[in-house]
């Protein structure tokens, strides 16, 4: 699966976020939230709601200065100096510098000139530029502010009474409404294309950090990334920002960011010049399998699995636990791991929110206030795992998870792993490739932390509970790379 941006070219910059805070109010923005009629006759033409959202959406051209270093002609070096080579100084290398140029689109929502657009499109440019579809010279852009986790920029142009865009209610979507995609793909010019919706709530596409992705068979290409997604009525319901692709053209599969997301970070940056997050300090499970819904005591494999709670954190002082499993957030059911964390993540630091989770097979609530998530929060939790050679580790202690070493947690360990002090646990040196653990996805350098919900502190702790274990199955908490999770291990698995 081949995931591609929907601009032109990736520029290969260090990211950076502008956020050159407009000292004034956040704009008022015209919304509509009022849901389509589903039970029309179909339309005839769509060139209607083409005339009235095409002067909304703009052409942005991103420049970007990249400067290169050129390797000397060799002729000029000192030792071709008595040879007929130059002699100068001509050897040291000179930077030079070249532009490069990405197309994208933008959408204007507001007549005093903000424009909305995917950050991909200008990130990391010198000068950004943006042309009317009315026509008249390109007018010169400033980054009000952009958000790097949802793919989101917001760009200030010097200009008045400009043709906004009304903005709709992604969160009033159904799976087969018509919606019509604008942009300038390519750079052939301004272009409509028609589809309906085809998926919503799309997640775990490890394009962003936070994915909540409206998912359409309208056609999305190169040039179109920050163009308008609009509903049969010509409101603004996404940002088109994605497509699946196996050749890099359409295929069919596109993706747009929720206006209701889009429109929330807009607000936060123009208002504040950032975005600041709701956070309650819990690290969960990436999904709840069948097996640990049966041995949690769940009715089904819904809601988001508390595997860690922060010390001195909002959980922590709402008292969660680990395998709580958090069902609802003030009354709306939480799905998954993803959905969860775009709840918390879009409400403000601050907000006393109700939690609904499951604890034993029975049914609690508690109230947390959440604080603000820090800005240097590894929100993917993905660092790099080194596995110890074998000479580096001390002879192991056979565990009774059939094909499972395990041995205590040394100095060495700790720093070739990075395993924080606070990890306790039993350090696993070896999984047989045919074992239920290595099926159940238990590896080498992963620490276990509990079995069977009873806290490992050692080795031989680990050894000791193993030879305890009842039953065709065993639940394991493990940690591996900054996160912790459960793994339900069967016994006689292959």
């Amino acid at each position: 699966m081949l995931l591609i941006a929907a601009g032109s070219i990736a520029l290969a910059f260090e990211t950076r976020t502008v956020c050159a805070r407009d000292a004034t109010a956040v704009p008022k923005f015209s919304v509509e939230s009022t849901p389509i009629e589903r039970n029309g006759l179909p339309v005839a033409s769509y060139a209607p709601v083409f005339k009235r959202v095409a002067p909304s959406v703009v052409n942005i051209y991103s420049t970007v200065t990249v400067r290169t270093r050129s390797f000397p002609n060799i002729f000029d070096m000192p030792f071709w100096h008595g040879f007929g080579g130059q002699d100068n100084d001509s050897s040291a290398q000179h930077p030079r510098t070249r532009k490069e140029q990405s197309l994208g689109s933008g959408v204007v929502v507001s007549p005093d000139g903000y424009i909305l657009t995917a950050n991909h499109v200008v990130e990391g440019a010198d000068e950004i530029k943006v042309a009317l579809e009315s026509g008249g010279s390109e007018l010169i852009a400033k980054v009000v502010g952009a958000d790097p986790p949802t793919d989101v920029a917001v760009l200030k142009i010097d200009a008045r009474n400009l043709p906004a865009i009304t903005l709709g209610d992604s969160d009033k979507l159904e799976v087969g409404d018509v919606v019509l995609a604008v942009g300038n793909p390519f750079g052939v010019g301004q272009t409509l294309t028609a589809g309906i919706v085809s998926g919503v709530g799309r997640t775990s596409l490890g394009v962003n950090d936070y994915e909540d992705f409206i998912q359409t068979d309208a056609a999305i290409n190169p040039g179109n990334s920050g163009g308008a997604l609009v509903d049969a009525k010509g409101r603004l319901i996404g940002i088109n920002t994605v497509i699946f692709s196996e050749s890099g053209g359409y295929q069919g599969v596109g993706f747009a960011v929720p206006v209701n997301m889009a429109r929330n970070v807009m607000e936060r940056l123009i208002r504040d010049g950032k975005v600041t997050r709701g956070y309650l300090g819990v690290g969960l499970q990436p999904e709840i399998s069948t097996d640990l819904a049966a041995e949690f005591k769940l009715p089904d494999s819904a809601g988001a699995m508390v595997t860690t709670v922060q010390p001195e954190s909002p959980a922590s002082r709402a008292r969660l636990k680990d395998g709580d499993v958090i069902r609802e957030v003030d009354g709306k059911p939480v799905a998954d791991r993803q959905q969860f964390r775009l709840l918390i993540s879009q409400t403000e630091p601050g907000t006393k929110i109700n939690l609904k989770f499951i604890r034993d097979g029975k049914e609690q609530n508690v109230a947390a206030t959440l604080g603000e998530l820090p800005q240097d929060l590894d929100l993917r939790s993905e660092t790099r795992r080194v596995r110890p050679a074998a000479a580096e580790v001390k002879p192991a202690k056979t565990d009774a998870l059939d094909g499972v070493e395990v041995d205590d947690i040394d100095t060495r360990a700790r720093r070739q792993l990075e395993i924080p002090r606070e990890v306790r646990g039993a350090l696993v040196t070896k999984v047989d490739a045919d074992s239920p653990a290595y099926e159940a996805g238990l590896r080498e350098g992963d620490v276990i932390l509990e079995i069977d919900r009873t806290s490992v502190g050692n080795a031989d702790s680990a050894v000791s509970l193993s030879g305890k274990i009842k039953g065709d199955h065993v639940l394991i908490r493990v940690w591996r790379a900054g996160s912790s999770f459960y793994m339900v291990v069967k016994n006689g698995a292959k």
